[in-house]
Formats: structure tokens, C-alpha cells, sequence
């Protein structure tokens, strides 16, 4: 059976003849189609005896038996000159295609298609063996080049004596050692660098721009939640721009470094209390200041804060609705080292609660409570005044009386001195004092500030209608500290008040004084704050009788300012200022709006004085709407050091000023203008010569007036 299939293999299988001996012309039908095993056995043999597998040096394969019967593949290493040869690069030859076409089937060298198409007139002769009685003279393989024909193993080549004294050389040598090459490293400064370093170099970010940081990947998110950059959480500047889910992870993350924590206005948060807000409490339990000022929180949240946080020291809760008695109640108990409490605007706070904060809370010193009802209570006020721990006290908008405020400065029934007729009660410890709209008071109860707040240097009085000058009599003598008086839209105090604080101790040292819409008040009495207040910062004057000569005299205390000089060091500069050039300060604020008596000619002066060459202290105006564009430009330019701009500036305006006085002399405002004028010189005069306000004046012919 193998010996068949060989045979069916080599294309040598018996066929039909129908010629004479071998090499003559033949008969036979069309061979049959291999397929399955034998086609792919029949491509293998042809692949074999391939030309180009003889130039690579390749052995010829085991199958191909040399004295076997030869295959049809090796047609193709006939020469192209045999009459028998087939030639795969060319066509077929017109002798033996009859009938066929005669295109080119294959390129050189490779073997033929798998089914050839025979013409049956064609006449073919069998090369795979040689005739019968005939030895083979043709190789029936083609033998490989001699350039890469292997050598046996038994030949040596002939020895060379040059390479084996190079060898013997070579190999003499001592081997040196191969030092393998480093690999150069990528620098990774960030990664190497040590995890407090980095921690530290984070700490000069702004919160918003750590947020940012933590989602460039996981260590920077462990990184950049690290408690020790949350110290101080200070949401006041940035809470709309960070998510409530990312306030509350910093919350959590870094809860027990947490020391402050201001929460104002974070009303985002109103959802995460309900859920986190346990949670939040757990985590913040090392907290100091604590600020939920405009916060939309639950009840039971802030309780948790409050009795978790026993070192709390600052408390602002101001504006908070859900704040009540039973939370003072909490802090009570659970904060004695509390020194700051604020709870303004609590509407469900009043003083039976602050009681007792007051009562256990023996640190407390500044404590605002704007808004607050029952100050009245005697027993509150009488703690308060045996504690005289207060130096900052805030109750505006209240309903304290004047027996109240007797109570909370000298007690109840107190020893009197029977020649000075005052109470004999140690001092208070009151710095700033704050009864600002507390209209159940009046001169009575001021009056008992006098000789009992040595160390007072805020006292805010405004909006008091019934106090006159006679509460202010004896206040100034004995308040040498006081740098800030706020006595605004006091209708019933006149010029000798302002007299009063010129000639006390504290006119020097004064930095903010607040007298708008006192309409009493003029010239005679603001002269002398001018020239006595050498430090005065701000000064609100608007709605006042004050005319340009309180302006002039301003601009000419700047100059004297500059030459004064104490202890060699001026002393502007140890005041907070706005530094708004290199070489020039804005040392005062004037606010004269709404001044009938004051013109642009006094406007002209402080414009001016700011622009000399040789001026530091400059002054910053906020006048009548119409000149307050120009009066800003000629700031800016002040301010850029462009004092020539500023000068021509001022100098424009006060020729379109003339201008337009001189054209309307006879006409429209001719008359406003001389009314005005006739006004203030009536009211000047009276002044001067002290006589009565509002008493009886030359009658004036207005005309007559239509409907």
C-alpha cells in the first residue's frame, strides 16, 4: 500500500497507454485530483526540492528517497533548453498547448499550479526514471553550490601559525572585570523628598488650592487631607467655592487637629447636618474657636460640638436660629475656659440663658448679646458686676435701662462719698462699651459711666435721641484711654461736648469720632478737635453745620503732622494706615456730605495740599455726589505720583467752578446761593457770640409765591 501511494505521490501511477516505447509521444487521460493527505504531502516534496532552499544551505528532506522514482516537481531543475523542459517563467510553447492559452502561469523558479490542465495531443516524456535497460545519467536532484557546502566534521582546516600566536596573546592576558553600565534614574525630587517637608511646603497653598491638589492621585489625596494642614479651618473666604462633600471630608479627615474651626455663612451645609453631622462632632474634639455665624444648623449638632469641646475658648454663634437657653445651658457645663461668646441676633437667647454662662463660665471677657431681652433682670446684672471679668461688652438694640446700667456699674446700693457725691466701687475692667439704640436709656444712666471706666477706649452711644450735653459733662475727664467715640444722629448735643473732649486728656490720642446727622454741631466745635486731635484717623461729619474752614484747617494739620515726630519715629507709622504710595499715606478720613456750608473752595484746599511736592500725609475726602468723581481722579493721580496731572486737574476744575458761579450771578441759583450765604453767616455769628438758637432774626422779603 506504501508503495502505491508513493507511486500516486511521484505521478508515476499506471496510466492508459496508448504509444509504442518510452520517449515517444503517449496517450493518457487527465490525472485525478489529489486531495486530503496526499495533496498536502505532494506540496511538502515540492517544497523540498525548491532552488531557494538549496542556496540557504538547507537539507533536502527526509522523504525524498535519491534512488526512488523522481516527481514532477523536479521539472523544474531541467534545463530550459530541453525540448522536454517546462519553463514557468514563459508559456507554454505553441507545440504542446493546443488550444490553450498561452499566458504565464507562475513566476521563475516556483513550482506550478496544484491542478495542471493537459492537452491530451500533447506529447510529454516521463524523466522520473530512465528507460528500461538504461542507467540514469542525469542526478535527479541538483547538487548544493560548493560555497555552502558543509564541511564534514572529520576535515581540519590547515593551521595558521600568525592567528595562533594572536590567540595564544590574547588569551594570555589578564580578563579585567566588565563593570556593568548604570541605568540613568529619573529624578523624583517630589517622592524622595520627606513627607514633613512636603506637608510643609503645602502649608503656603490656600485651602481652595489644596482641595485642588488632592485629585491628582491617592497619595495626593492622603497627602492633602492630612490634619496637620487643617489646623485652622477658615471657611469665611472660601465656602462657595468648595463643595459641602469636600468641607465635610476635611472636617473628618482632619477632626482631631482641628483647633479652629469658622464655619460663617457656610449655608451649604444644612443637609450634611442631618446625615454627618454626628460624625463631624466625633471626629472635632480638640476645637478652641468655634464660629457658626449665618450657619443653618440643627439644634442637636450644635449640642454635640458644645459637649464634645471642652476646651473651648471662643464661641460665635451670632445670627444662629437654632440657639437657645438649654445651649447656654450646654456651654455652662461644659465649657469653664470660655472667654468669648457671642450670640446676637439669637432671638431665642435672652438673659435668663446668658445667666448662667455667667455664672460658671468666671473667664468670660467679651460677651455680645445685640437684640437680647431681659436685661433688666437685677440678679444678672448684680453677677455681672461681682464677676468684673467684662472688658467687652455688647448690647445694642436692648432694653437695658438706666437702673440696670446703674447695677452693672456700681451694684446695688453701693457706699456713696459725701464730698464728691460718687459711689465708692472698685473700677470696671469695661474697654469697649456698646449701647448703641438703647432708647430706654438717658443722662441718668450715662452719667454713671464718669469716674468708673478708667480703661474704656471704645464707648458707641449712637442713636440715643434723648441724651444731651449734660450726660457728656464729667464722661471725657476720667477716660485718658478712649481712641473711639460714636456719638451719631445725637440731635440734642451741641458744640460744648466737642469743647468738652478738646480740653480732656483723651483729644490727643482720639482716632475715630462719629457725629453725623448732629445737626448742632459747627465750626466752633470741631475747630478744636482738629487742632488738638493729632492722631485722628477718620472723622464722620456729614449732615453736620461744619463749613470749609474745618476743611482748611484739616489740610493745614497735615503739615504740622509731618514735623511731629516723638521719639525720633513718626508716629503715623505706628498706626494701622493704608500706605497708598511709596512715599505718601492716607492719614485721614473726612466725611462731609450733605454739609450745606460746605463749597468747593474748601474742596479746592484739600485738593491742593494733597498734591505739594513735599507732602506724606495726604487726606481722603467723601463730599457732595457732584464733585466726588473729580475728587477721585484727582486721587488716583495723587496716589501714581503724578502730581502735575493732579495739580492741572485741580486747577481746570476750579476754572470751570468760577465759570460757572460768574454766569449765573443773575441768573438761575443767583438767589439759593445768597440765601445760603446770608445763612451761614447768621449762624456763624450766633455761634461767635453765643447767643440764642432759633431766636427772633431781621425779617427778609421773599416775594410773592403762586400756589
Amino acid at each position: 500500500m506504501s508503495g502505491n501511494m508513493a507511486d500516486d505521490l511521484n505521478g508515476t501511477a499506471e496510466l492508459p497507454m496508448f504509444g509504442g516505447a518510452h520517449g515517444e509521444a503517449l496517450r493518457f487521460q487527465e490525472p485525478m485530483k489529489l486531495k486530503g493527505r496526499k495533496r498536502f504531502l505532494q506540496s511538502l516534496q515540492r517544497i523540498s526540492s525548491s532552488p531557494s532552499l538549496a542556496r540557504m544551505g538547507r537539507v533536502p528532506s527526509s522523504s525524498y528517497r535519491a534512488g526512488g522514482k523522481a516527481s514532477m516537481s523536479c521539472v523544474s531543475l531541467a534545463s530550459s533548453s530541453s525540448a522536454y523542459g517546462h519553463s514557468y517563467g514563459n508559456s507554454h510553447s505553441s507545440q504542446t498547448s493546443v488550444g490553450f492559452s498561452t499566458a504565464p502561469t507562475s513566476v521563475v523558479a516556483t513550482p506550478g499550479p496544484d491542478a495542471q490542465t493537459f492537452d491530451f495531443q500533447s506529447r510529454i516524456r516521463i524523466i522520473g526514471q530512465p528507460p528500461a535497460g538504461q542507467a540514469a545519467t542525469t542526478p535527479l536532484t541538483a547538487p548544493l553550490p560548493a560555497e555552502i557546502r558543509s564541511v564534514a566534521k572529520e576535515t581540519h582546516l590547515p593551521v595558521n601559525p600568525e592567528v595562533t600566536a594572536l590567540n595564544e596573546e590574547y588569551f594570555s592576558k589578564p580578563i579585567l572585570e566588565v563593570v556593568p553600565e548604570r541605568k540613568q534614574r529619573t529624578a523624583d525630587f517630589w517622592g524622595e523628598m520627606p513627607y514633613e517637608i512636603r506637608i510643609q511646603i503645602l502649608h503656603y497653598l490656600q485651602p481652595r488650592e489644596i482641595v485642588r491638589c488632592s485629585a491628582v492621585s491617592r497619595s495626593w489625596h492622603k497627602m492633602c487631607f492630612d490634619g496637620q494642614l487643617w489646623v485652622n479651618v477658615d471657611t469665611q473666604d472660601y465656602y462657595r467655592d468648595i463643595p459641602s462633600t469636600s468641607l465635610v471630608k476635611i472636617m473628618t479627615a482632619a477632626g482631631p487637629f482641628v483647633r479652629d474651626l469658622n464655619l460663617r455663612g457656610c449655608a451649604q451645609l444644612w443637609e450634611r447636618w442631618t446625615s454627618h453631622g454626628q460624625a463631624i462632632s466625633n471626629a472635632c474634639r480638640n476645637l478652641q474657636n468655634f464660629s457658626l455665624e449665618g450657619c443653618r444648623i440643627d439644634r442637636s449638632s450644635v449640642h454635640y460640638f458644645l459637649l464634645r469641646n471642652p476646651r473651648l475658648v471662643h464661641i460665635n454663634v451670632c445670627g444662629v436660629q437654632a440657639i437657645n437657653n438649654s445651649a447656654m445651658k450646654v456651654i455652662a457645663q461644659g465649657c469653664p475656659q470660655l472667654e468669648f461668646l457671642d450670640v446676637s441676633w439669637c432671638n431665642h437667647v435672652d438673659a435668663q440663658g446668658l445667666h448662667k454662662v455667667v455664672q460658671t463660665c468666671q473667664k468670660l471677657k467679651e460677651l455680645k448679646a445685640s437684640e437680647t431681652r431681659g436685661w433688666s433682670d437685677k440678679a444678672f446684672l448684680l453677677d455681672l458686676y461681682k464677676g468684673n471679668t467684662l472688658e467687652r461688652l455688647v448690647i445694642a438694640h436692648s432694653d437695658i435701662d438706666d437702673e440696670g446700667l446703674e447695677v452693672l456699674l456700681q451694684g446695688d446700693d453701693p457706699e456713696i462719698d459725701p464730698l464728691t457725691d460718687r459711689a465708692i466701687v472698685p473700677p470696671r475692667k469695661f474697654r469697649h462699651l456698646n449701647l448703641s439704640r438703647c432708647h430706654e436709656l438717658s443722662d441718668k444712666g450715662v452719667k454713671c459711666l464718669a469716674h468708673k471706666v478708667p480703661q474704656l477706649a471704645g464707648l458707641q452711644l449712637s442713636h440715643i435721641i434723648s441724651l444731651t450735653d449734660d450726660a457728656f459733662q464729667h464722661l471725657f475727664e476720667d477716660t485718658p484711654l478712649l481712641t473711639h467715640l460714636d456719638m451719631e444722629e445725637l440731635e440734642d448735643i451741641t458744640n460744648s461736648t466737642l469743647q468738652n473732649l478738646a480740653r480732656s486728656p483723651c483729644a490727643f490720642i482720639l482716632q475715630h469720632l462719629n457725629i453725623s446727622y448732629c445737626e448742632n454741631l459747627g465750626d466752633t466745635g470741631m475747630l478744636p478737635i482738629i487742632r488738638r486731635g493729632q492722631r485722628l484717623r477718620s472723622i464722620d461729619m456729614d449732615n453736620t453745620r461744619i463749613s470749609d474752614l474745618v476743611l482748611t484747617e484739616a489740610a493745614a494739620q497735615m503739615r504740622y503732622r509731618e514735623r511731629s515726630e516723638p521719639f525720633g519715629v513718626p508716629y503715623w507709622r505706628d498706626i494701622d494706615v493704608v500706605d497708598v504710595a511709596p512715599t505718601r499715606t492716607v492719614a485721614l478720613h473726612l466725611t462731609v456730605f450733605d454739609c450745606q456750608n460746605v463749597t468747593w473752595t474748601g474742596i479746592r484746599e484739600i485738593m491742593c495740599r494733597n498734591a505739594e511736592s513735599n507732602r506724606e500725609l495726604i487726606i481722603s475726602l467723601k463730599c457732595f455726589y457732584g464733585y466726588q468723581d473729580t475728587v477721585n481722579e484727582h486721587m488716583k493721580r495723587v496716589k501714581a505720583g503724578r502730581l502735575d496731572s493732579a495739580q492741572r486737574l485741580e486747577r481746570k476744575w476750579a476754572e470751570y467752578m468760577i465759570a460757572n458761579e460768574e454766569a449765573g450771578v443773575g441768573g438761575a441759583g443767583a438767589r439759593r446761593r445768597r440765601r445760603r450765604a446770608r445763612e451761614a453767616a447768621m449762624v456763624h455769628a450766633d455761634e461767635e457770640e453765643g447767643g440764642p438758637r432759633g431766636g427772633r432774626r431781621r425779617a427778609r422779603s421773599g416775594g410773592c409765591v403762586v400756589m
